[in-house]
């Protein structure tokens, strides 16, 4: 726990949590749509 602390405790590690949750809904995002225009391609 406390290497969580250390490596978040500061903004520049918060800027990087985020960065990192943004990508990954990012890429969610595009995984979902990737799936779906693949199951309808006529749409």
């Amino acid at each position: 726990m406390e290497l969580f602390m250390d490596l978040f405790g500061d903004w520049v590690g918060l800027l990087s949590l985020g960065t990192i949750v943004f990508l990954l809904g990012m890429a969610a995002f595009f995984i979902y749509i990737f799936i779906v225009k693949s199951a309808n391609p006529n749409e």
